[in-house]
């Protein structure tokens, strides 16, 4: 196609046109260009419609089979060719809504891990969150239990609620329930969405009668301690609650979920938690309620420590904690940013949802 014919074309071209002519790689036959390199003679396209149907043949079809970019733009070179080929390939198969919805993720996932500010004092911050789905029980017929744990002792409260209960019903609950035992906390995190949070922290305010506008936090991606922690009293729950199973003790008496929830908040709050190195009990209160079987332990002789020396005793235990999760903090953090990289989304992409 390069001849005397076209002395000035090459200087109106664009660079990726201007380059491939200049090359000599365009032949002119029946009227149809193509694009000539050195194994193959493809169809030049330059209508957007036509590039769009390739798109669709060679990626979606059954034939196609919705494969990776590499193998789909393998394809297409062996048909067609038009400036910045390998980048609407690249576009169209990373924008294929079936395949990101189908598809398994691989490499590293976005979110490294971030830090929750540190707290000096039981109940500043609460964890929240929902478990659903469970047998209905009580005398208002409870099927979900809402679960609140102190994010510096690790003291839980399990709540027997509704599934579909509103923000205000929420607020409710934890004012007659939480806030004469914890008061008001500082910080509310959940994964619920922030409306949710944003309405239910206006309604405590409200019950306290107080104008004061206080921030909540919202912490969709966390270190990830409080998940495990309500992911363990879901288990513990569930052990006896789930499909709609009644717990029978060697009474005979049976139990349903209202009158089972307090066993294992208990058995939580008297263990011994990994990341403070402490149970939830002694963090919170400086002791440990006294339980059947200890009954069986030898009785020692008590040791009453007086009011300065237990607040020392509670003080280091605290500090202890704290320099505990710390630690367990920088273990997990370590771990999860190692196959998680930073999110590098600028204003205006598109992701899914």
């Amino acid at each position: 196609m390069k001849d005397c014919k076209y002395p000035s074309l090459s200087s109106k071209l664009d660079e990726t046109w201007k380059k491939a002519y200049d090359e000599e790689r365009f032949h002119l036959l029946d009227g149809i260009l193509y694009h000539i390199t050195k194994h193959t003679c493809v169809m030049n396209l330059t209508d957007r419609t036509i590039i769009n149907t390739i798109l669709h043949e060679f990626h979606d079809s059954a034939e196609a089979g919705h494969l990776s970019e590499d193998r789909t733009l393998e394809r297409v070179k062996t048909c067609s060719w038009w400036p910045n080929l390998r980048k609407d390939v690249a576009e169209y198969c990373q924008t294929c809504d079936r395949c990101q919805n189908a598809n398994r993720a691989t490499g590293k996932k976005f979110g490294m891990m971030i830090q929750i500010q540190e707290q000096k004092f039981p109940w500043e911050i609460v964890h929240m969150d929902w478990v659903t789905a469970l047998p209905p029980g009580g005398d208002r017929i409870y099927n979900a239990c809402l679960v609140l744990v102190d994010r510096h002792s690790k003291t839980p409260m399990f709540l027997p609620c509704h599934k579909d209960d509103t923000a205000m019903d929420t607020a409710i609950m934890i004012w007659n329930k939480v806030i004469n035992h914890t008061g008001l906390f500082q910080n509310i995190i959940s994964d619920r969405d922030p409306k949710f949070t944003s309405e239910l922290w206006t309604n405590l305010h409200n019950l306290f009668g107080t104008k004061l506008s206080l921030s909540t936090a919202h912490h969709p991606l966390t270190e990830g301690l409080a998940e495990r922690i309500i992911q363990t009293l879901e288990d513990m729950i569930r052990l006896f609650c789930d499909y709609g199973l009644e717990f029978k003790d060697f009474d005979g008496f049976t139990h349903e979920l209202c009158t089972l929830i307090p066993s294992p908040e208990l058995a939580y709050k008297t263990s011994i938690h990994p990341s403070t190195d402490n149970t939830p009990e002694i963090l919170e209160k400086g002791w440990n309620p006294r339980l059947p079987h200890d009954t069986l332990k030898k009785d020692l002789v008590d040791i009453h420590p007086t009011a300065s020396s237990f607040k020392l005793m509670l003080d280091k235990e605290r500090h202890q904690a704290n320099r505990c999760m710390q630690d367990s903090f920088k273990y997990a953090k370590e771990r999860w940013d190692k196959i998680h990289k930073p999110p590098d989304f600028k204003i205006g992409n598109l992701v899914l949802v």
